[in-house]
């Protein structure tokens, strides 16, 4: 279980997060949604552990993440293309991510248990990091996600610059972690994407919670119309 208790945060006086209380359980997909400035992704890379909270705290199995490092050995993310050392070549880059995490399945496994997702560039053994479209960069980071044996799986906007097939692919593949028993956080705005791939939405609006729903049609329409109202 991830917990965030009582966590503010604030930049120049101007508060980002303020978050009473969220709990996601073992085996959960999340999706979490909310204006631009909103902050989602302060909320993740507070998760993370890349931010210092103000006040507060985030547990992971248990465990305040300030004062033990045993979370990351359960938890896999991917926030942005920063995440990425793009002066490797994609397939060396997905070695080294195995590697550190002890993996024991090689890439052209890892490559192939996920080939609906992969494309050509990640296999070609001429093209670094920095040279590919954005879209491939996203998918290199999601599938480095995958590397090892995670619990837990946090992305940040995956669906941003996918083209629709491949936002397809990735609702499946979303899906498909949750039925293997991951749990799945992930950030869009896409709220279609959401609604098809997540079982669970929390709505961050100015640093707080302002809802926190399962995905049914009708709660999917409120949320739709809030959006429209604002």
């Amino acid at each position: 279980m991830i917990k965030v208790k009582g966590l503010k945060k604030s930049f120049e006086g101007k508060q980002a997060l303020d978050i009473v209380s969220i709990e996601i359980g073992a085996g959960e997909s999340i999706g979490i949604v909310g204006n631009n400035g909103a902050g989602k992704t302060t909320l993740f890379k507070s998760i993370l552990d890349l931010l210092k909270p103000d006040d507060g705290y985030v547990e992971v199995e248990g465990k305040k993440i300030s004062e033990s490092q045993d979370w990351q050995g359960c938890l896999n993310a991917f926030i942005d293309e920063t995440f990425l050392i793009e002066f490797l070549k994609p397939k060396e880059y997905l070695e080294f991510v195995l590697q550190t995490k002890n993996s024991e399945v090689g890439v052209d496994e890892l490559l192939e248990s996920y080939r609906e997702f992969s494309n050509q560039d990640i296999d070609d053994n001429e093209k670094y990091i920095r040279d590919l479209s954005t879209g491939t960069k996203i998918r290199v980071g999601i599938l480095s996600l995958l590397a090892g044996s995670p619990k837990y799986l946090l992305m940040d906007e995956p669906f941003a610059h996918l083209d629709p097939t491949s936002q397809a692919r990735l609702r499946k593949l979303i899906r498909k972690q949750k039925e293997d028993g991951k749990t799945v956080i992930v950030s869009s705005h896409n709220l279609q994407n959401i609604a098809e791939s997540c079982d669970r939405v929390i709505l961050i609006e100015k640093g707080r919670v302002v809802s926190d729903i399962e995905v049914t049609e009708s709660s999917m329409r409120k949320l739709g119309e809030y959006f429209v109202e604002e």
